[in-house]
Parts: C-alpha cells; structure tokens; sequence
C-alpha cells in the first residue's frame, strides 16, 4: 500500500490547489517537473528521503519535491514550516537564484535548512539529528 496516497481526495483538487500549501495556483508544467524530480532524485536525496518518507523521522510528515509559490522544494514539512534543500555544486553556480527562493519562501513563512550533499552521505546520523531539532524548535 502507498503510503502517501490518501484514503479520502481532498476536496481542494477539484480547484487545481491540491498541494499542501495552500492558496497558491500551480502550472501544469511545474507539477510534470516536480515529478520529473521525484523521480530522478540526487544520490544524497533518496539517502535522505529513506529516512524521512513514511513519517519516519519523529513521526513527521515530509513531502518530497512540494511545489511552494513556484518553486521546487527538495523536502518539505507542514507541520514544522520547513523547507530541507540538498544542495550539491549546482548550487555554487546559482547562489544569486537561491537567494530570491529563499526571500520568497521566508516571506511565507517557511524556514530553511541547507544541507550539503557530503553531509548527507558522510555524517547521515548528525544530519537526521539536526533535522529533528530544528522541526521540534517554536516557529
């Protein structure tokens, strides 16, 4: 059984907001992408994402490449108002496009952690750690 489909659709699909962040219109094209991306994950996503998917992480619900006003999250998490991004080298090359995402996502009201791909395959432990710490921390 899947454990992210759910047992009862949400009535909110039927106006295309079926997304955990509520309010926000999203294109067709950016949802084919998320799905693109949920299917080619990184090496040090799908490390992480088998430790978080399933509510496995403190009993946390975290979503996986959530489309949040237009952008692409790598994980995110309702409950805690967070947004995990892996970032790889990529991310050296667009810090300028990552700081307009973040300015965005904060005004929202999200929080952001940034981990680094090395992180998630060398120091796993540490990183599930501060993980769990930052989503128990008061918004």
């Amino acid at each position: 059984m899947n454990n992210s489909t759910p047992l009862h659709p949400s009535p909110a699909k039927k106006d295309n907001t079926h997304n955990i962040v509520i309010g926000q219109k999203i294109n067709p094209d950016k949802i084919q992408r998320a799905k693109e991306l949920r299917r080619h994950m990184t090496p040090s996503e799908k490390i992480l994402w088998q430790h978080l998917r399933g509510n496995r992480l403190n009993n946390l619900h975290f979503r996986r490449q959530q489309i949040i006003d237009g952008f692409i999250a790598d994980f995110y998490c309702h409950a805690a108002k967070l947004v995990i991004e892996v970032d790889g080298k990529i991310h050296e090359q667009q810090a300028e496009y990552d700081a307009e995402r973040d300015k965005v996502l904060i005004a929202r009201g999200l929080r952001l952690l940034r981990i680094k791909n090395e992180a998630v395959q060398q120091e796993l432990n540490q990183v599930l750690v501060l993980i769990s710490q930052v989503c128990c921390e008061e918004t």
